[in-house]
């Protein structure tokens, strides 16, 4: 799985979703459709919900990194095991692959850069988010707070395979708005709070028959971003809160 892919977890999206009211999907490219099913498609989407952290559906962190003995060099993915908030966090010396629902790809790997945050701080972040589509175009709205104090970040829309793949391959990743990724880049203010507003066309895919989507936000610890990637997991970008969407209607 290449590292530059981003997570969503299907508990998360069944969670999520079985809690959302929402109207309606979007057509997309390659999907065979009836009548019945464009209909459904056009249909307008209103959703509010919020975003998570990993450990919230018991999984590891997958980007950030501490070292459980001090002085080893050697660090791992912080799981709900860890329970000192007060360590603090790595980056990777070499990028990781995403291994979600691999309870054995937690590390250890070699120490990379200190990242300046302990594991509460990390912790801390949380997202509110309105969505809506209406006649082809979307927009969407979070409110977050408890990120990287003046933290840059990127707005992702990702796509897994439903039920997941053993192994896992990763997920397929695109920048919210403009393909070039100049619409998904956003920066939190000194005190960790952000605002993310984008109007885009076409509206975001929901979950579909053999695809679970969803919306994730990377941290970006080289103050960079990279387009239309993420750029390398766990040395430099760093998925921090992700959320469901729901399945669309008519399936």
């Amino acid at each position: 799985m290449s590292s530059r892919n981003l997570l969503m977890t299907t508990s998360a999206l069944f969670a999520l979703g079985a809690g959302i009211a929402f109207g309606g999907g979007v057509v997309r490219a390659g999907e065979a459709t009836t009548p019945a099913a464009e209909a459904a498609y056009d249909a307008p989407v209103s959703l509010t919900f919020r975003f998570k952290r990993h450990i919230d559906d018991d999984l590891a962190e997958q980007d950030v990194l501490i070292e459980r003995e001090p002085g080893s060099g050697e660090v791992f993915r912080p799981t709900k095991g860890d329970r000192d908030l007060s360590l603090p966090l790595y980056a990777a010396a070499e990028p990781l692959a995403h291994e979600p629902f691999d309870e054995t790809a937690n590390g250890p790997w070699p120490k990379g850069q200190p990242l300046g945050l302990t594991l509460g701080e990390w912790l801390d972040a949380k997202g509110e988010a309105q969505y809506s589509c209406a006649d082809g175009a979307g927009h969407l709205s979070v409110d977050f707070t408890g990120l990287v104090p003046d933290g840059v970040y990127t707005m992702w829309h990702f796509f897994m395979a439903s039920p997941p793949t053993t192994p896992f391959i990763g997920t397929y990743d695109l920048p919210v708005g403009k393909r070039d990724g100049t619409q998904s880049v956003f920066t939190a203010d000194d005190d960790g709070n952000a605002t993310f507003n984008a109007a885009f066309k076409p509206c975001l895919q929901l979950t579909g028959e053999h695809l679970f989507a969803g919306l994730a936000i990377a941290w970006h610890s080289d103050g960079k971003t990279y387009g239309a990637l993420p750029g390398d997991f766990a040395e430099v970008a760093h998925v921090h809160l992700y959320a469901a969407l729901p399945k669309r209607s008519g399936i």
